[in-house]
């Protein structure tokens, strides 16, 4: 049975803390889900740590779905949410719940995740009216990463931090079910936090919020390019695998593999027929 909405919510008004991880694939949901993670997101964060992109901002609809499938089929307990990637829910409500709709009938996710506050609280009601559950993003947003001038902390000017302060209000209004909070001062969280009945889902925004999320690639260590202050690496798997890859390369040019371990064997009277 599946993580419900109504379980997620519960967790914060019992104290519970929240946590909640990206996966792109079957295998790493299938880890993720056996250890008991009530949510896992398939993050358009995938353009980055997994198709090479620079951004967020060139991840397709199709690229989302055909990762949440993966996702899904790796899963029987967490709810799978699924985020909109760039320019989704962006032109009209009908465009926006024709898409949102794809990654409930056609990939299998149980919820969706979007970007923004006020500005979209109207789709967010109307997506939630159709019977979709929705987490909402605010904070550093990555797909308006060139409006906000870069990867900065957001809220710390007071007129910033009564902004967010009105759009986390303007999703919990709308009906969302959770709201994430990016790059957000800790104090600023913590008092967001307080004043939501809903759960926020904090990353690089302090320990106040009633979760945390995190880029599961940024906690194996399996991503190079660069390590975000907000994580902390649990092992740095790059050093493990390139290890691996190493000892592959170097027992192959020298024979050392495959041996008769890793090799099968025939009756030897049809080899020797073979041969004739």
């Amino acid at each position: 049975m599946r993580i419900t909405i109504r379980q997620i919510r519960e967790m914060k008004h019992k104290g519970e803390k929240i946590t909640m991880l990206t996966s792109y694939d079957y295998a790493t949901a299938k880890i993720i889900d056996g250890v008991g993670i009530p949510l896992i997101l398939v993050g358009d964060s995938l353009g980055m740590v997994v198709l090479g992109y620079e951004s967020t901002i060139p991840v397709t609809i199709e690229e989302m779905l055909h990762h949440t499938k993966a996702v899904v089929r790796g899963t029987k307990n967490a709810l799978v949410i699924g985020d909109m990637p760039f320019m989704t829910y962006h032109i009209s409500v009908e465009e926006t719940l024709r898409n949102t709709s794809r990654f409930i009938q056609e990939a299998g996710a149980q919820a969706i995740k979007l970007e923004g506050g006020i500005t979209i609280a109207e789709k967010v009601r109307r997506i939630v009216q159709c019977g979709i559950p929705v987490m909402g993003h605010i904070g550093l947003t990555p797909q308006s990463v060139h409006q906000l001038s870069g990867y900065r902390v957001q809220g710390r000017s007071p007129d910033a931090a009564a902004k967010l302060l009105r759009d986390a209000q303007a999703l919990e209004d709308a009906g969302a079910f959770a709201v994430v909070l990016e790059t957000v001062p800790a104090p600023l969280a913590a008092l967001i936090t307080h004043k939501l009945s809903i759960p926020t889902i904090g990353i690089g925004a302090g320990i106040g919020c009633d979760g945390q999320v995190q880029v599961i690639n940024d906690i194996l260590g399996s991503f190079a390019d660069f390590i975000p202050k907000h994580t902390k690496q649990y092992v740095k798997l790059t050093d493990i695998i390139r290890k691996a890859v190493i000892d592959y390369f170097n027992e192959v040019k020298n024979g050392a593999f495959p041996t008769e371990k890793q090799s099968s064997t025939m009756d030897e009277d049809i080899l020797a027929k073979l041969k004739k």
